[in-house]
Protein backbone atom coordinates (compact mmCIF):
# COMPACT_ATOMS: atom_id res chain seq x y z
CA UNK A 1 0.00 0.00 0.00
CA UNK A 2 1.46 3.18 -0.87
CA UNK A 3 2.23 6.13 1.89
CA UNK A 4 1.85 8.75 -0.41
CA UNK A 5 -0.32 11.68 0.66
CA UNK A 6 -4.09 11.68 -1.30
CA UNK A 7 -3.60 14.56 -4.36
CA UNK A 8 -5.19 17.97 -3.44
CA UNK A 9 -8.58 18.58 -5.18
CA UNK A 10 -9.10 21.20 -7.28
CA UNK A 11 -11.24 22.82 -4.59
CA UNK A 12 -8.50 22.71 -2.16
CA UNK A 13 -6.25 24.12 -4.14
CA UNK A 14 -8.25 27.74 -5.40
CA UNK A 15 -6.40 30.14 -3.37
CA UNK A 16 -5.03 33.72 -3.75
CA UNK A 17 -2.26 32.30 -2.56
CA UNK A 18 0.99 30.88 -4.77
CA UNK A 19 2.32 27.95 -3.12
CA UNK A 20 5.61 29.71 -2.63
CA UNK A 21 3.36 32.46 -0.85
CA UNK A 22 2.27 30.08 1.77
CA UNK A 23 5.14 28.16 2.75
CA UNK A 24 7.03 31.74 2.74
CA UNK A 25 3.74 33.08 5.18
CA UNK A 26 4.31 29.73 7.09
CA UNK A 27 7.94 29.67 8.22
CA UNK A 28 7.83 33.29 9.16
CA UNK A 29 5.20 32.92 11.61
CA UNK A 30 6.82 29.62 12.90
CA UNK A 31 10.06 31.14 12.72
CA UNK A 32 9.35 34.01 14.87
CA UNK A 33 6.82 32.86 17.42
CA UNK A 34 7.83 30.96 20.55
CA UNK A 35 4.83 28.69 21.29
CA UNK A 36 3.32 26.08 18.81
CA UNK A 37 0.50 27.12 16.63
CA UNK A 38 -2.01 24.99 15.26
CA UNK A 39 -3.68 24.08 12.26
CA UNK A 40 -6.68 26.56 13.19
CA UNK A 41 -4.32 29.59 14.53
CA UNK A 42 -2.43 28.81 10.91
CA UNK A 43 -5.27 29.04 8.55
CA UNK A 44 -5.84 32.66 10.49
CA UNK A 45 -2.84 33.74 8.64
CA UNK A 46 -4.72 33.39 5.51
CA UNK A 47 -7.96 34.60 6.45
CA UNK A 48 -9.29 31.32 6.12
CA UNK A 49 -8.56 31.29 2.44
CA UNK A 50 -6.48 28.67 2.29
CA UNK A 51 -7.71 25.16 2.93
CA UNK A 52 -6.64 22.95 6.10
CA UNK A 53 -5.34 19.79 3.71
CA UNK A 54 -3.02 22.62 1.60
CA UNK A 55 -1.84 24.09 4.79
CA UNK A 56 -0.87 20.47 5.93
CA UNK A 57 0.75 20.02 2.65
CA UNK A 58 3.02 23.41 2.90
CA UNK A 59 4.27 21.95 6.37
CA UNK A 60 4.79 19.10 5.33
CA UNK A 61 6.70 20.29 2.51
CA UNK A 62 9.05 22.21 5.09
CA UNK A 63 9.20 19.44 7.02
CA UNK A 64 11.14 18.75 4.24
CA UNK A 65 12.66 21.24 3.47
CA UNK A 66 14.55 21.74 6.57
CA UNK A 67 15.22 18.30 7.09
CA UNK A 68 19.39 18.48 6.55
CA UNK A 69 19.77 21.66 8.50
CA UNK A 70 20.41 22.14 12.24
CA UNK A 71 16.85 22.54 13.17
CA UNK A 72 13.62 21.03 12.53
CA UNK A 73 9.84 21.55 12.32
CA UNK A 74 7.95 19.48 14.61
CA UNK A 75 4.07 19.00 15.55
CA UNK A 76 3.38 18.86 19.14
CA UNK A 77 -0.05 18.60 21.20
CA UNK A 78 -0.64 22.29 20.81
CA UNK A 79 0.74 22.62 16.95
CA UNK A 80 3.68 23.03 14.83
CA UNK A 81 7.27 24.49 15.99
CA UNK A 82 10.57 24.52 14.93
CA UNK A 83 12.98 23.73 17.18
CA UNK A 84 16.49 22.89 17.57
CA UNK A 85 17.88 19.50 16.81
CA UNK A 86 19.11 17.63 19.80
CA UNK A 87 22.72 17.13 18.48
CA UNK A 88 22.86 20.86 18.13
CA UNK A 89 22.04 21.82 21.69
CA UNK A 90 25.82 21.17 23.28
CA UNK A 91 26.70 24.11 20.93
CA UNK A 92 23.55 26.95 21.48
CA UNK A 93 24.62 26.09 25.20
CA UNK A 94 28.12 27.98 24.83
CA UNK A 95 26.43 31.02 24.00
CA UNK A 96 23.73 30.85 27.23
CA UNK A 97 24.84 28.08 29.71
CA UNK A 98 22.32 27.04 31.79
CA UNK A 99 22.17 24.52 33.77
CA UNK A 100 19.46 22.15 33.62
CA UNK A 101 16.96 21.46 36.31
CA UNK A 102 17.79 18.58 38.73
CA UNK A 103 15.20 16.48 39.79
CA UNK A 104 15.16 13.52 42.41
CA UNK A 105 15.00 9.64 41.68
CA UNK A 106 11.18 10.17 43.26
CA UNK A 107 10.43 12.72 40.66
CA UNK A 108 11.52 10.71 37.97
CA UNK A 109 9.90 7.64 39.07
CA UNK A 110 6.36 9.57 40.41
CA UNK A 111 6.37 11.05 36.66
CA UNK A 112 6.85 8.25 34.61
CA UNK A 113 3.54 6.42 36.77
CA UNK A 114 1.35 9.76 35.93
CA UNK A 115 2.21 9.68 32.25
CA UNK A 116 2.21 5.67 31.65
CA UNK A 117 -0.82 4.94 34.14
CA UNK A 118 -2.89 8.31 34.21
CA UNK A 119 -5.28 9.43 35.73
CA UNK A 120 -4.07 8.16 39.18
CA UNK A 121 -4.48 9.54 42.53
CA UNK A 122 -1.79 9.75 45.03
CA UNK A 123 -2.74 6.52 46.65
CA UNK A 124 -2.40 4.73 43.33
CA UNK A 125 1.47 5.97 42.91
CA UNK A 126 2.08 5.19 46.67
CA UNK A 127 1.03 1.42 45.68
CA UNK A 128 2.74 1.23 42.59
CA UNK A 129 5.85 2.79 44.22
CA UNK A 130 5.81 1.00 47.59
CA UNK A 131 6.72 4.15 49.42
CA UNK A 132 4.75 7.35 50.64
CA UNK A 133 4.62 10.30 48.02
CA UNK A 134 6.31 13.65 49.21
CA UNK A 135 3.35 16.90 48.37
CA UNK A 136 6.76 18.37 47.51
CA UNK A 137 6.51 16.02 44.49
CA UNK A 138 3.48 16.45 42.88
CA UNK A 139 4.01 20.32 43.50
CA UNK A 140 7.11 20.36 42.16
CA UNK A 141 5.76 18.26 38.35
CA UNK A 142 2.53 20.44 38.83
CA UNK A 143 4.82 24.21 39.14
CA UNK A 144 6.99 22.72 35.35
CA UNK A 145 3.22 22.35 34.06
CA UNK A 146 3.53 18.58 33.35
CA UNK A 147 0.76 17.35 35.75
CA UNK A 148 -2.57 18.51 36.33
CA UNK A 149 -5.44 17.32 38.96
CA UNK A 150 -8.22 16.45 36.12
CA UNK A 151 -11.08 15.34 37.99
CA UNK A 152 -11.34 13.21 41.86
CA UNK A 153 -12.31 9.55 41.77
CA UNK A 154 -15.77 8.64 43.40
CA UNK A 155 -14.48 6.99 46.61
CA UNK A 156 -14.50 8.30 49.96
CA UNK A 157 -12.45 10.67 50.77
CA UNK A 158 -12.72 11.53 46.50
CA UNK A 159 -8.88 11.62 45.66
CA UNK A 160 -7.66 14.02 42.85
CA UNK A 161 -7.05 12.05 39.97
CA UNK A 162 -3.87 13.59 38.05
CA UNK A 163 -2.27 13.29 34.44
CA UNK A 164 0.31 15.14 32.32
CA UNK A 165 -0.63 18.08 30.71
CA UNK A 166 -0.30 19.30 27.01
CA UNK A 167 2.65 21.15 27.89
CA UNK A 168 4.03 17.61 28.99
CA UNK A 169 3.58 16.66 25.68
CA UNK A 170 4.85 20.15 23.84
CA UNK A 171 8.25 19.37 25.91
CA UNK A 172 8.79 16.01 24.54
CA UNK A 173 7.55 17.12 20.70
CA UNK A 174 4.55 14.69 21.31
CA UNK A 175 1.05 14.70 19.74
CA UNK A 176 -0.08 12.26 21.59
CA UNK A 177 0.32 9.99 24.40
CA UNK A 178 0.09 6.91 22.29
CA UNK A 179 3.48 8.51 21.02
CA UNK A 180 5.40 8.70 24.53
CA UNK A 181 8.69 7.23 24.23
CA UNK A 182 9.98 3.85 25.82
CA UNK A 183 10.58 3.97 29.68
CA UNK A 184 14.04 3.92 29.72
CA UNK A 185 14.11 6.97 27.00
CA UNK A 186 11.69 9.42 29.50
CA UNK A 187 14.76 11.05 31.79
CA UNK A 188 16.81 11.85 28.44
CA UNK A 189 13.79 13.28 27.04
CA UNK A 190 12.91 15.42 30.11
CA UNK A 191 16.46 16.60 30.97
CA UNK A 192 15.88 14.36 34.03
CA UNK A 193 19.15 12.52 35.98
CA UNK A 194 19.44 9.09 35.07
CA UNK A 195 18.30 6.97 37.88
CA UNK A 196 22.09 5.92 39.06
CA UNK A 197 23.38 9.77 39.32
CA UNK A 198 24.51 10.42 42.42
CA UNK A 199 22.83 14.00 43.93
CA UNK A 200 22.08 15.34 47.12
CA UNK A 201 18.43 14.10 48.14
CA UNK A 202 16.08 16.96 47.58
CA UNK A 203 13.34 15.30 50.52
CA UNK A 204 13.05 12.67 53.07
CA UNK A 205 11.55 10.57 50.79
CA UNK A 206 14.15 10.33 48.52
CA UNK A 207 16.76 9.44 51.48
CA UNK A 208 14.33 6.99 52.70
CA UNK A 209 14.05 4.86 49.04
CA UNK A 210 17.89 5.65 48.61
CA UNK A 211 18.61 4.21 52.19
CA UNK A 212 15.96 1.67 51.81
CA UNK A 213 15.94 0.22 48.83
CA UNK A 214 12.42 0.56 48.14
CA UNK A 215 12.93 2.03 44.60
CA UNK A 216 11.08 0.75 41.95
CA UNK A 217 12.26 -0.01 38.74
CA UNK A 218 10.97 2.34 35.72
CA UNK A 219 10.48 -0.79 33.73
CA UNK A 220 8.26 -2.45 35.97
CA UNK A 221 5.62 0.65 35.96
CA UNK A 222 4.14 -0.30 32.82
CA UNK A 223 3.27 -4.23 34.27
CA UNK A 224 2.31 -3.04 37.34
CA UNK A 225 -1.13 -3.68 37.44
CA UNK A 226 -4.02 -0.88 37.08
CA UNK A 227 -4.95 1.32 39.75
CA UNK A 228 -8.67 3.02 39.48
Amino acid sequence: MSNQPNPLLPSEILTPFSEPDISKILETALLTTQEPLALAELKQLFEGEVSSKLLQASLEKLQEKWRDSGIELVNTASGWRFRSKQEMQVFLDRLNPQKPPRYSRAVLETLAIIAYRQPVTRGDIEEIRGVAVSSNILKTLETRGWIEAVGQRNVPGRPSLYATTESFLNDLNLQSLEQLPALDELAALTDLPEPQEQEPPTDSETTEMLESGQAESLQNITSAPSAH
